[in-house]
């Protein structure tokens, strides 16, 4: 489904939302169809989510025309689903740039474009952030109104996809909504028939019908009658009134309760039927309302259509075919290896347990889930509610294992504090996608968990340096019931170790020497998996005459004490590397040496390496570390600019990689 040079040029007609209003209704169809083959031509190259924005190609299209915007916002809840979007905002010349290095962001950023009025990436924020633009909005035209001025009546639309309706922050927002009765617009993305019964003719007629001011006039002046009457007869009115509108328009009920005026079901995928409720819902004089819209994901192109995830997430593809193209075979990624080793201790534990929060693909839990489905829990996207859930489980002796990114366990912070580490739980927190994640950029991340982790009382945690360390901390954290623990591991693949037919619990609190050299004045402590690099600088160094000791720190709480202890007490120059921001591990090393009193005779040097203090934009993994500064090449150069000038290493550095300690700030 390439695109044809007959829409190509249509959209070459369209460059920005104002040309798509001026162009007539009965062509935005062919508007549509020209920005679906454009996305799955533009992907096909790329990689990146698929079915997710083929499936509100004509939803998007139709609030672009419908909509005035950038005066009127449109807040794409995930994001993920916004390159139609972005197709018709000005960056259709760079969508074969998505999640490329320099490239446009795989989700929507607010220095990117005026149209992208909120930056988003993770779930259920939409109408919080549409709530507390409406509410800017009406404080604006009051102090307008107020000088005798007029303000433009801008109207704030969040687009939200019922797979993030089970968050509960999407109800808190919804229910501070209802009680401040600002104008907003809710549309829910129904792309999974889960709330929806079957759309038609009949059922967009009367969608039509309800969000139309005449319906509302009506309702609201015979509630204005009813209030005349006993009061016994008006409730009954009244209850009856939201029955009929039950049985007529779907479900709607709950909204309503919430204090939304619900419109819908509405096919998502008809123009016909779409555009006159979105001018209906445009032109209403109160809110918030709420528009039930059913799509498809991957609608319009068949093998997404044929897959069960719909294609949400591709790398590149073949156009014709839908066949994806295969990475060659390499070392095993750390996702499944965490996967299998948690399906071993189950099969001898029958008190393990495995939690979830709406990525099962994405934390291995799948394939326990196939191994173990009575013992696992897919709680939707609720992070709050699965850390504790698993508290819960923990209370009553099992052994929860919560997989979560480390970016989506920000989202639960409280939760691990009051309800898990402050109780002394033996929950185990499982973070995949520690550290850098390439083309998903800094909204994925997993920048922060060591240093919100390590400030808490109670709590273990550990980094796998690879993939067979990653098998024993699995059965490290099996084996520790004496309070909570959590392991970090990255995306991707390991580093072609063999893997261990069964993992050892670790002691806890204790490092390994990698490699030591007596005559080494250099020391270099890593956590996680720049152990290569680690040891690819030290072979830089060896080649200049400088000799290194490496250690794998392997717990960043508690830390090796003795270990740390002995390597300052041994080398002039201490490094420590890890794949997190500031306030990590290397601030946890720093605090001991500095209690301990190892840092008083001015001995030995030290340097901490972490990511930089910046949000960093996508691009290849590698790239990404060079430029934190966290390849083997900045390491080597590290200690070479620590150690004094008359031992330092006599070998240039490559001149192009930036010093961690010239890096802006």
């Amino acid at each position: 489904m390439a695109i044809t040079p007959e829409q190509s040029a249509l959209l070459d007609r369209v460059n920005e939302p104002s040309d798509l209003r001026r162009v007539p209704e009965g062509e935005l169809q062919n508007v549509a169809d020209a920005v679906r083959a454009e996305m799955i031509d533009a992907v096909s190259v790329t990689g990146g989510h698929l079915g997710s924005g083929l499936g509100v190609v004509e939803l998007t299209v139709a609030l672009h025309h419908v909509f005035d915007t950038p005066d009127d916002r449109i807040v794409w809840d995930v994001g993920h689903q916004c390159y139609p979007h972005k197709i018709l905002t000005g960056r259709r010349d760079r969508i074969r740039t998505l999640r490329q290095g320099g490239g446009l962001s795989g989700f929507t950023k607010r220095s990117e474009s005026v149209y992208d009025p909120f930056g988003a990436a993770h779930s259920s924020t939409s109408i919080s952030a549409a709530l507390g633009m409406a509410v800017g909005r009406d404080l604006d035209v009051a102090a307008a109104k107020a000088k005798g001025q007029s303000a433009k009546r801008r109207n704030m639309i969040a687009v939200i996809g019922d797979g993030s309706m089970s968050a509960g922050m999407a109800y808190e927002a919804m229910n501070n909504a209802g009680a401040l009765h600002s104008r907003l617009i809710v549309i829910l993305n129904d792309n999974d028939m889960s709330i929806a019964p079957p759309v038609g003719a009949m059922s967009a007629y009367l969608a039509r019908l309800a969000s139309g001011d005449t319906y509302r006039t009506l309702r609201d002046a015979a509630k204005q009658l009813g209030k005349l009457l006993p009061k016994a007869i008006y409730q009954r009115a009244a209850a009856a009134e939201e029955y009929a509108r039950s049985l007529v328009v779907g479900g709607g009920t709950m909204f309503e309760e919430m204090g939304f005026h619900y419109v819908g079901p509405v096919d998502g995928h008809n123009l016909d039927h779409l555009l006159p409720v979105l001018k209906n819902v445009r032109d209403a004089e109160h809110g918030p309302i709420l528009l039930h819209v059913v799509t498809r994901k991957g609608k319009g192109y068949a093998p997404a259509e044929a897959s069960a995830d719909r294609y949400h997430g591709v790398v590149k593809f073949d156009v014709v075919s839908g066949v994806q193209a295969k990475a060659k075979p390499n070392a095993p990624a750390y996702t499944r290896v965490f996967g299998e080793s948690l399906i071993k201790a189950a099969d001898a534990d029958p008190k393990v347990v495995a939690i979830t929060a709406a990525m099962p693909g994405g934390t291995g839990i799948d394939l326990f889930g196939k191994a173990h489905p009575d013992k696992t829990f897919d709680v939707g996207i609720a992070e709050q509610h699965a850390v504790t859930f698993a508290g819960g489980l923990a209370t009553e002796g099992y052994k929860p294992f919560v997989a979560i990114y480390s970016t989506f366990l920000q989202r639960a912070y409280d939760q691990v504090v009051h309800d898990v580490a402050l109780q002394n739980l033996p929950v185990r927190f499982c973070m995949d996608r520690a550290g850098l994640v390439g083309a998903d950029g800094a909204t994925h991340a997993g920048a922060f968990d060591l240093a919100y982790l390590c400030c808490l009382p109670n709590m273990t945690v550990m980094a796998a340096a690879d993939e067979a360390e990653l098998v024993h901390m699995v059965a490290t954290c099996h084996a520790h019931d004496s309070g909570p623990i959590a392991l970090r591991y990255p995306r991707g693949e390991g580093v072609g170790v063999e893997l261990p037919e069964k993992g050892v619990a670790l002691p806890i609190g204790k490092g390994r020497m990698v490699r030591e050299d007596a005559n080494a004045r250099v020391a270099i402590l890593s956590l996680g998996t720049r152990l290569a690099e680690a040891l690819k600088a030290a072979d830089l160094l060896a080649d200049q005459g400088v000799a290194v000791t490496v250690a794998d720190a392997r717990f960043a709480k508690p830390l090796d004490e003795a270990l740390i202890l002995d390597l300052a007490s041994r080398h002039e120059v201490l490094v420590t590397v890890e794949e997190g921001s500031r306030g990590g591990f290397g601030a946890m090393v720093l605090h001991l040496l500095a209690e301990r009193g190892a840092l008083d005779a001015g001995r030995v040097r030290v340097r901490t390496m972490t990511l930089p203090d910046l949000y960093q934009d996508h691009d290849s993994p590698e790239k990404m570390y060079a430029e934190a500064g966290l390849d083997a090449n900045s390491i080597a150069k590290v200690v070479n600019e620590t150690l004094p000038s008359d031992k330092a290493g006599k070998g240039d550095i490559a001149d192009n990689v930036v010093s961690v300690r010239r890096r802006p700030r």
